[in-house]
């Protein structure tokens, strides 16, 4: 699927992608209940609340800001930042945000916040360990490490929220909301 003479991907389809994001949102919640059931760890608890999606809301607002703004001033990232956004959003939808938010959002912060934290003892050890493998997995190569210390500044915020307040609900609406606007976003600017 790829050019030998060009080191990008070819790019993808919308059910390529929908399909992406399905397969490693089952994978991804497959290695979190694994890992829950043999290590005998139990979920982050989730409180449904007013004020957690509240602040969830708020914490999804300043992530986009502050991504907006990185964007701007860093070079780097917006390069980063657009090689995985032409891939990946750029055959998608309208409608399809929905999955983008949903799929990833609640995977991701199943396993990396939900189980992974309680599993490696709920400090900032903790979190440092998942937020520097949550950067890992949205490494696209070599080349997208910008993007890559995006995501694991961004999974220290959630991980570190998620322990000061006690619950998951928030980095998970956090997560969602995140997807789903920028995603929105791009997809209305890139017409």
């Amino acid at each position: 699927m790829t050019n030998p003479n060009n080191s990008e991907f070819e790019p993808l389809t919308r059910p390529q992608v929908l399909t992406i994001m399905g397969v490693t949102a089952i994978l991804l919640l497959l290695v979190a209940k694994v890992w829950q059931y043999l290590g005998s760890v139990a979920l982050f608890p989730l409180s449904f609340t007013l004020e957690a999606v509240l602040i969830g809301l708020g914490l999804a607002t300043g992530i986009i800001l502050a991504s907006g703004l990185i964007y701007r001033i860093w070079p780097a990232y917006r390069e980063s930042a657009q090689y995985y956004l032409n891939l990946v959003l750029k055959p998608l939808a309208l409608p399809d945000s929905i999955w983008l938010g949903l799929l990833p959002g609640l995977s991701e912060e199943l396993l990396f916040r939900g189980v992974m934290i309680p599993a490696l003892g709920s400090g900032i050890i903790a979190v440092i360990i998942s937020s520097v493998l949550f950067g890992v997995l949205h490494l696209g190569g070599a080349q997208q490490w910008p993007y890559g210390v995006w995501a694991t500044s961004v999974g220290f915020v959630l991980g570190a929220v998620m322990i000061a307040t006690g619950n998951l609900l928030i980095p998970i609406i956090a997560h969602i909301m995140t997807n789903f606007v920028s995603g929105l976003l791009w997809k209305l600017e890139n017409r």
